[in-house]
């Protein structure tokens, strides 16, 4: 019986095994979602698998991006149907409960520690840029817990700056590979943002007495 080789070389194989990992990546994005839309997950539990799930495929996007420059192609070429999981992977980047806010309400005996939590954030976000910590894979988990933070305090509105400023940065970050780095002039962007939400933040705050 003939033998019919996969791949001619190391390379070849090594590509075709990127391919088997990310469509692996597709599928179980995708029974994840639609675990977490019939609630048969934990909202923390769930935001713990898609963020792992994500920021591996940033990480695999990049190293195909020159053989897979387009995902939903590679999706329609194996004939994948996954809406749901290239919907998290590739347009929103983030996962569902940082985005659609589904993190429980905070309750008031706790929205001091939320606020403290949201504070710390900002300065821990803007003391990276200052640092130079400018690689997506430093600076997008620093996003995402501020975002994260943000999204529990129910005294701030949905369309607060802060929240959707946040939002559209780990949109951006999570289009671009993990080892990327921010341009200065992103950066400075990035901390203007930030500087200005956070002085939204502080004015959004219940006032003494109030």
């Amino acid at each position: 019986m003939m033998e019919v080789k996969l791949w001619n070389d190391k390379r070849e194989r090594e590509m075709y095994e990127n391919f088997a990992e990310l469509f692996a990546i597709i599928k179980t994005t995708e029974k994840l979602e639609k675990a977490y839309i019939r609630d048969l997950i934990k909202p923390k539990e769930y935001e713990s698998e898609c963020q792992k799930l994500i920021v591996h495929f940033k990480t695999l996007s990049a190293t195909l991006k020159d053989t897979v420059p387009n995902i939903e192609r590679f999706a329609d070429t194996y004939k994948m149907d996954c809406p749901a999981a290239l919907y998290r992977l590739v347009t929103s980047g983030v996962p569902a409960t940082v985005e659609h806010r589904a993190t429980v309400a905070a309750s008031t005996s706790n929205s001091a520690s939320i606020v403290a939590e949201c504070v710390q954030n900002f300065i821990t976000s803007m003391d990276s840029l200052k640092l130079n910590m400018v690689a997506v894979d430093q600076v997008y988990p620093l996003l995402s817990d501020l975002s994260a933070s943000l999204n529990k305090l129910s005294i701030l509105p949905p369309d607060f700056e802060g929240k959707t400023k946040m939002k559209e940065w780990l949109s951006r970050l999570s289009k671009m590979g993990a080892a990327d780095e921010l341009t200065e002039q992103q950066s400075r962007q990035l901390h203007f943002d930030l500087e200005s939400s956070y002085n939204s933040f502080m004015a959004a705050l219940p006032k003494a007495g109030n």
